[in-house]
């Protein structure tokens, strides 16, 4: 080997280390700033979804504050804030009294179920049982709760989590409108920064795409999202005013099948059944009207806060809100659904740019002499 050769051979490992150890400490550095900034990519991807869902809104509270941004931001801020906590407050504190009052009536013996219908027994596969777990109740309760001792647990502990997670996530939530509100402050650099990034990865079409995703987190957040937290708010207030135990517990599931487009009436109209067995028939015939009116305000509102609609099929919809449930529990309700009806949106319109063959350069003709006449 010459010496030129093991020159060159040299200088091709060093650059080679080199360059190994400059990526290594990149790949170092960028795996650390994900897991510092790890615990609040998901609030900050909710306030960039709020801060789009909530632009026009901002737009005409700053032009009615004479363009400040800051105090519009503010203000806005604070609405949704006062939102959030006043029903969560009111539904939270109506599910711990129930739940106390209800413990209290089973230690002091006061709670007194009448036995069961003789119909029962005929129910299929599952009468005998529910007739007789039914009857053991109604002649002594702590008996037949002891016999369900083990699964009374276990639904005790998973409310206990399910209670945990959502207020953690109405916790999250409220910090996400916050930092929707300084994204809001901050709109023409934010939107501008977005503009940037999408023209360095989409190149001429960067700022086309900013537009369909804004669009589409708009419609489907004013459609979708909005129309199921005005639902699920709805009936909780109308669950509370009829005296519906655990009405923060039915309203959260309110709020989950609207989200996942299932009638809410699937849910709302047992606990009418309860009210009318329970309250008198005024307040019976009250709470059986406003659930249906809750029920079927989607129909009305869908197509007034939709505006020109989105093209995200249910279905979609559907996997987005599931599948961000049970990965990031309440929060991810949302993100979810909004994240991969955005994504679906964004794949449609790639394939919609695929080439075809009105694309296809023409072959060159073959010029033709010309005929003499």
């Amino acid at each position: 080997m010459s010496d030129t050769t093991y020159q060159e051979d040299r200088a091709f490992f060093r650059r080679a280390l080199e360059t190994t150890v400059r990526i290594g400490v990149i790949a170092l550095l960028v795996l650390w700033c994900f897991e510092v900034v790890r615990p609040f990519i998901q609030p900050a991807l909710w306030g960039i979804i709020l801060a789009i869902a909530l632009q026009p809104a901002y737009v005409r509270i700053r032009a009615a504050m004479g363009g400040r941004s800051a105090p519009a931001a503010a203000s806005l801020v604070l609405a949704i804030l006062l939102v959030l906590i006043v029903p969560s407050v009111m539904l939270t504190t109506s599910l711990v009294e129930t739940a106390t009052d209800l413990a209290a009536e089973l230690q002091g013996g006061g709670l007194d179920i009448p036995p069961p219908p003789a119909s029962v027994a005929d129910w299929p596969i599952v009468g005998d049982q529910v007739h007789a777990f039914w009857a053991t109740a109604s002649r002594s309760l702590a008996t037949a709760l002891a016999q369900i001792e083990t699964q009374l647990k276990e639904v005790g502990l998973w409310l206990l989590g399910a209670m945990a997670s959502t207020g953690i996530g109405i916790v999250m939530f409220a910090l996400s409108v916050v930092i929707a509100g300084v994204l809001l402050s901050y709109g023409d650099q934010a939107a501008e920064a977005a503009r940037g990034i999408a023209r360095r990865l989409a190149l001429e079409r960067g700022d086309e795409l900013v537009d369909l995703t804004a669009s589409t987190v708009q419609s489907v957040t004013r459609g979708i999202l909005g129309v199921a937290l005005i639902q699920s708010i709805a009936a909780g207030v109308g669950m509370l005013a009829a005296g519906v135990p655990g009405a923060g517990l039915w309203a959260l599931g309110v709020l989950l099948l609207a989200v996942v487009q299932i009638p809410t009436l699937l849910l709302l109209g047992p606990v009418a059944v309860y009210v009318f067995y329970t309250s008198s028939t005024v307040v019976a015939v009250a709470f059986l009207v406003w659930a249906l009116v809750v029920g079927a305000s989607d129909n009305v509102l869908k197509p007034m806060l939709l505006g020109r609609g989105t093209d995200t099929p249910m279905l979609v919809i559907f996997m987005g809100a599931i599948g961000g449930f049970i990965l990031n529990g309440i929060i991810g309700l949302f993100v979810g659904a909004v994240v991969l009806a955005v994504s679906y949106t964004l794949f449609t319109a790639w394939l919609a740019d695929a080439p075809g063959e009105a694309d296809e350069p023409a072959a060159p003709s073959t010029p033709t002499a010309p005929t003499g006449g």
